[in-house]
């Protein structure tokens, strides 16, 4: 096709046209990942480590992506200076006592920066504010603490296994006595001995209150207890009337 024809010139003039759109539209979607077409603000933050965080990824306040991280610059052998680029629309938010703490999408998701919303009555963060942080949890640890937990949870029921085995095979006092039917019938006689040994005592006791060496005695606590119901019946009438008195 030659170079110089109808053809050929529309064809390249479509495509430098689509090229330019697909150029601009990139610029638009990146720009507007980066707030580069939106006033921003200039946050930081201070961590011992930044967990994987990496420049470009999000900020949020309250769950709401409101900005990107900016920069990541190693201050000293501990610290590590994270700066942020945050709209500027949600500055009247972010408090100067506002805490920023490395969070995840998901489990396994990006990092992020998450910001909490700080006290009602505390000052607006400036422009540069440094904010307070609180460092993050690192999978690492997670991880191994979840290990930790299931080894002990393993050998719990390995021990639990094993005092259920002696049980159900008769060693040990409780395994006697749940598969020992000797054991089971003497103990069925102990309590069988106690109800009647119960009921002779009480037998022997009304039988004590009929002998007539014992019945002044009985008669006279009979007495004594009936004396004490109505004290405290006397009592109790008083201390009505009194409070009716003071109605």
């Amino acid at each position: 096709m030659k170079t110089s024809s109808a053809k050929f010139k529309i064809r390249l003039g479509l495509f430098v046209v689509i090229g330019l759109a697909l150029f601009v539209l990139a610029i638009f979607v990146i720009g507007k990942q980066k707030n580069l077409f939106d006033p921003v603000i200039t946050l930081k933050a201070q961590f011992n480590n930044v967990s994987g965080l990496q420049v470009g990824n999000t900020v949020r306040f309250s769950g709401i992506s409101i900005g990107t991280v900016d920069q990541i610059n190693i201050i000293n052998d501990s610290t590590v200076q994270v700066t942020m680029l945050v709209k500027q629309e949600v500055q009247k938010f972010i408090k100067k006592d506002s805490e920023a703490g490395i969070g995840s999408e998901g489990i396994i998701g990006d990092r992020l920066v998450s910001i909490s919303a700080g006290s009602p009555d505390a000052p607006i963060a400036k422009n540069g504010q440094l904010l307070k942080t609180f460092e993050p949890v690192e999978t690492d640890e997670i991880m191994q603490s979840v290990q930790i937990t299931a080894g002990n949870a393993a050998v719990a029921t390995q021990e639990l296994g094993e005092i259920l085995y002696k049980i159900n095979n008769g060693e040990g006092t409780l395994g006697r006595l749940l598969n020992d039917e000797g054991i089971a019938e003497n103990i069925d006689q102990t309590i069988s001995n106690l109800k009647t040994s119960s009921r002779k005592l009480d037998e022997n006791m009304e039988a004590a209150k009929n002998n007539f060496l014992l019945r002044g005695y009985f008669k006279k606590k009979e007495r004594e207890r009936k004396k004490k119901e109505e004290e405290l019946k006397k009592a109790a009438e008083k201390k009505e009337n009194n409070d009716k008195s003071k109605k």
